[in-house]
């Protein structure tokens, strides 16, 4: 069976400039590759530019970008932001909503309906559709209109809204699922049934090596003292206020001058140890990510950990959340890593690594290596392709 040459890609938003996530990158990146390989591929996508606001910014516009045809609609701006809040507030209370509530919940999410109609009008020639992440009503309009054609990248974590029965519909009715890693596949078979697993292929996302100067950013940040780093939304569902509370009691207890760099954007509790340095160049996040005792992972919700993959290929060992089980998979896989469960042992792992430099190197080198050969382009366009036959 041969791969499908004509694929759209859909996501509320194209990755471009501050607009920045994990799921846009991973399915804007996959659509360049297979676009370079000949396939013929667009990316449909809203005009909103903050996920906070869903407010159109961009243009409504195609424009080619590395040869994929970029497709920008208008949000639609009769959403009922108020009654989405109290409809998402109830289901983190972990509430089941009603059919009709879980349907309002959808309607009145991130939704495009001139983006639907272009599919509805335009999108026959696209042999698949691959659209994600699975929260957004958007997506799921894509999935539950289209679903024979549809393989769902869901970026899925174990939380609430993952537990709504529609999201089990949809998940159960799309094609296949392109999913990030094993734990991933494996909690949409605990929570969907084992056949959503079964018509499921573990894709993730190529990396392309680089090399960063692992003193360079100290020295352009004038910083003195060993710093761990974080990079990513500074927000309490990625941990940032756990890990800034962390290193201050391990300052205080330990006497020791850590710092803890933070790039990225969101709230951050700016504490005198606290270098908030926001967003960075690809060349300085890598420079940072190389001279870091530690790349410091607190989420406990992520399908694959893009930036921890990075901290890798810069050769620099992990410090994650043990209850993210994504996190923890790929520190044990690669041995490139520690996780912790609480204080005590976030406090002994960090003073081991800060002690045994020469360890702490060979971990880095164990991580780098498993990069280098599980997530090279290569091996990643092998996984997809096949993933698109099979599915």
């Amino acid at each position: 069976m041969a791969a499908p040459r004509t694929i759209a890609f859909v996501s509320p938003r194209y990755p471009e400039g501050a607009t920045v996530g994990g799921a846009e990158t991973l399915l804007r990146r996959l659509a360049e590759r297979l676009a370079a390989r000949g396939a013929e591929v667009a990316f449909l996508a809203t005009c909103a530019r903050d996920h906070f606001t869903w407010a159109n910014e961009w243009p409504a516009d195609t424009r080619r970008i590395n040869h994929v045809e970029v497709r920008r609609f208008p949000v639609d701006t009769n959403r009922d932001h108020a009654l989405f809040l109290a409809r998402q507030a109830a289901i983190c209370r972990g509430e089941t909503l009603s059919p009709a509530a879980q349907e309002e919940w959808l309607r009145h999410s991130v939704q495009s309906a001139a983006l639907i109609e272009w599919l509805q009008t335009e999108g026959r020639r696209f042999e698949r559709i691959v659209a994600g992440p699975y929260l957004f009503g958007l997506v799921n309009s894509v999935a539950r209109g289209f679903a024979d054609r549809t393989l769902l990248v869901p970026c899925l974590h174990d939380e609430p809204f993952a537990r709504q029965p529609m999201i089990a519909e949809m998940m159960r009715a799309v094609r296949g699922c392109l999913f990030n890693s094993e734990p991933e596949r494996a909690l949409a078979g605990r929570l969907y049934g084992a056949e959503v697993a079964r018509r499921g292929a573990v894709v993730g996302l190529g990396l392309d090596p680089f090399e960063a100067d692992p003193h360079a950013f100290a020295a352009r940040h004038h910083l003195s003292a060993p710093y761990v780093f974080y990079c990513g939304r500074r927000e309490a569902g990625k941990g940032t206020p756990l890990l800034t509370d962390y290193l201050a009691v391990f300052r205080e207890r330990t006497g020791r001058d850590v710092r803890l760099v933070c790039a990225g954007s969101g709230p951050l509790d700016l504490q005198p140890f606290v270098h908030d340095v926001g967003f960075l160049s690809e060349a300085e996040k890598h420079e940072a990510m190389a001279g870091a005792v530690a790349f410091i992972h607190p989420s406990t919700m992520e399908s694959l950990g893009i930036v921890l993959l990075e901290s890798f290929l810069a050769g620099t060992p992990a410090l994650v959340h043990a209850g993210g089980e994504v996190l923890r998979w790929q520190c044990e896989r690669s041995g490139g890593g520690l996780w912790f469960r609480h204080y005590p042992d976030f406090e002994t792992e960090l003073q081991w690594l800060l002690d045994h430099p020469e360890l702490r190197a060979a971990l880095g080198r164990q991580a780098q290596a498993y990069v280098r050969r599980e997530y090279a382009w290569e091996t990643v366009e092998r996984r997809l392709i096949h993933a698109l036959e099979a599915l």
